[in-house]
């Protein structure tokens, strides 16, 4: 038996509502909101979604789930965007357009210290320094450092390795350093190159290049010919750097917007064009509602991507190409130039150069698409040939992989990876910090990891329907106590993967819960391939937070756990004594005459030091 929505009274409402303009949300009957909109007169906005003649059917059944409508009313209506922009990432409604993208860009950072540091800078712009980007990707952030590095001699090093430095590291050897840590260059010459930096970060290779060629040609005269052929090799580099960068024309500081759509599928691709130089590229699949107009795709996408929170970073170039005109041109340029405080153009109609980059932008928006599609339906292929091993009634839709990883017992990690019939969803993925088992019981920690992600599931719609559990009988008959325990009305088929005798790719066998029955796929069976990368994947991700763990563990000093010593009395004792190996050798005695360090906290600290 199906029921109707009950209609909702628009007569009544819009009799009522104003005409300045503002922001309004739709909600359906269990009161989600289902669209955001804004209007500068939301009276006549609204009422034209209850004509008789909506238009397209996506307005259609909108309107049919419509249970109420609520409004927010705003200055201007450039208030009006940036508050519409903000609720569909706070809401996601199904009928707007959806970029599911909203990360902070990535930056390069020159700080402001006696001994400035390069290095990559992602968030707010609390640390004080100079900012170089936004970039596409960390990518291309570490990209640039590694070009800097051969250019400019300046550290990269976090400021606790620099301090810590009592003599040169390997990049000094490598000449990627002029280490300013053990003073082997003067303040005056380090503090130029970080300027040289600055100047060829802001695209001013030339300028950077005349003042290294005025150096050169001074160290010469000055018969200093070793700093003279240093100067030589610096400009060698900084004009194979420039001839492979720069581009010929007059695009300074611009962002190319392409588009290519297949039926519901839509990609958007974003070039980034900076000091004269294509920086990188992004692509974008936005979620769009049927019969979505690609005018309205880049409407959304403008608004999204350049309005919100870090837009006074330099998100928002000079100038944005379009790869068509779209309604309400002006009114966005406006809004763009008013954000970014300098005026910003919006093209469409271009030639020569620009007209190549938007033919390049579009061209990558349908490659992106493509190999996209390429691999969903690759995956899909695999799930596919997956239930036909197992024979699942319902299909498979979602699997669960599990994978314990630790050195020794320490440092215990679970993952939980999650995959779907589109490939790895990574923001399901889950990492657990196994605690309270003893020191290497694998069959502990996966009990630990099963019952952090199913131990409170109340839903079990939410359930996988195939865990897949990285080891052999031992720890599958451990998921299979867990849940028989759980007690709940549909359990995921439960799955070993033991690894063959020579631990080698294609020689794994799968054992099934229960009959334990053991099931060996060919080498080129697209499930085993399945298998195969969804077991690697939570091999890599615990893994990936082992090593975190560890290292952070390793960072810590043993002099940190001694009750009564700080931060300032743990670096007096390590300079006074030189070293931790040092304070571990000294005796009480010697442990006395380090200032500030009592003979009983002295006694304290050898004792400790010994126990441990």
């Amino acid at each position: 038996m199906t029921t109707s929505l009950p209609e909702f009274d628009h007569q009544a409402f819009l009799s009522v509502v104003t005409q300045q303009a503002g922001v309004y949300r739709m909600y359906d009957l269990d009161q989600t909101i289902i669209y955001v909109g804004k209007a500068k007169d939301l009276k006549k906005r609204l009422s034209s979604y209850f004509r008789k003649d909506v238009g397209s059917n996506k307005t259609k059944a909108l309107v049919k789930q419509i249970s109420a409508i609520d409004v927010t009313v705003t200055h201007t209506e450039g208030e009006a965007l940036i508050l519409e922009n903000n609720y569909i990432k706070k809401y996601q409604p199904k009928y707007n357009i959806l970029l599911r993208d909203d990360k902070t860009y990535p930056y390069l950072l020159i700080t402001d210290h006696q001994h400035p540091k390069l290095g990559l800078h992602r968030g707010g712009k609390k640390v004080k320094g100079d900012y170089f980007g936004p970039y596409p990707t960390v990518g291309a952030v570490w990209q640039s450092l590694r070009l800097m590095q051969k250019l400019f001699p300046i550290r990269q090093c976090e400021d606790s390795y620099y301090r810590a430095r009592s003599r040169p590291c390997l990049q000094y050897q490598l000449n990627r350093c002029s280490a300013p840590c053990v003073n082997k260059i003067s303040d005056n010459d380090y503090l130029q190159q970080v300027e040289l930096a600055k100047l060829f970060l802001k695209g001013k290779s030339s300028t950077v290049i005349e003042h290294l060629v005025s150096k050169m040609e001074k160290s010469s005269i000055e018969l200093d010919f070793e700093n003279a052929a240093k100067y030589r090799d610096q400009i060698s580099t900084l004009r194979k750097v420039q001839q492979q960068q720069y581009v010929s024309g007059i695009a300074a500081e611009l962002d190319v917007i392409g588009i290519f759509r297949d039926k519901s599928q839509v990609c958007i691709h974003l070039l980034f064009i900076r000091d004269h130089k294509i920086l990188g590229s992004k692509s974008y699949f936005p979620s769009i509602p049927a019969g979505t107009e690609d005018n309205e795709i880049v409407q959304a996408f403008i608004s999204q991507h350049y309005f919100g929170q870090d837009i006074k970073a330099g998100k928002i170039p000079k100038e944005i190409i379009l790869p068509f005109s779209i309604d309400h041109l002006d009114e966005f340029r406006t809004l763009l130039s008013d954000q970014a405080n300098y005026e910003v153009k919006l093209s469409f109609k271009v030639r020569s150069e620009r007209a190549n980059y938007i033919k390049l932008a579009n061209t990558n928006a349908e490659s992106a698409l493509v190999t996209k599609n390429s691999h969903k339906e690759s995956m899909q292929a695999r799930f596919t040939a997956l239930n036909e091993v197992f024979d699942l009634e319902n299909g498979i839709n979602r699997i669960e992989c599990f994978d314990i990883s630790h050195t020794m017992g320490q440092q215990t990690i679970a993952s939980n990876v999650v995959f779907n019939q589109e490939g790895p969803l990574k923001s399901d993925y889950r990492r657990y910090n196994v605690h309270g088992i003893t020191p290497g019981d694998d069959y502990a920690a996966m009990a630990f990891a099963l019952n952090k992600r199913y131990g409170k599931v109340t839903d079990i719609d939410k359930l996988p329907d195939i865990v897949f559990i990285d080891g052999g009988k031992g720890q599958l008959a451990k998921a299979e106590h867990f849940f028989n325990e759980l007690n709940l009305d549909r359990t995921p088929l439960l799955v070993g993967v033991a690894k063959g005798e020579s631990r080698k790719p294609g020689l794994e066998t799968l054992i099934l819960a229960g009959s334990h029955q053991l099931i060996t796929l060919p080498g080129n069976s697209p499930a085993l391939h399945l298998v195969q990368h969804i077991r690697d994947e939570s091999h890599r991700f615990a893994i990936a937070g082992h090593r975190a763990k560890r290292q952070k563990v390793s960072k810590k000093s043993v002099l940190e756990s001694i009750p009564g010593i700080g931060a300032k009395k743990r670096q007096t004792l390590l300079k006074y004594l030189g070293g931790l190996q040092e304070v571990v050798k000294a005796d009480i005695t010697s442990l006395e005459k380090v200032p500030g360090i009592s003979s009983d906290l002295a006694e304290i600290i050898y004792n400790t030091l010994h126990d441990n």
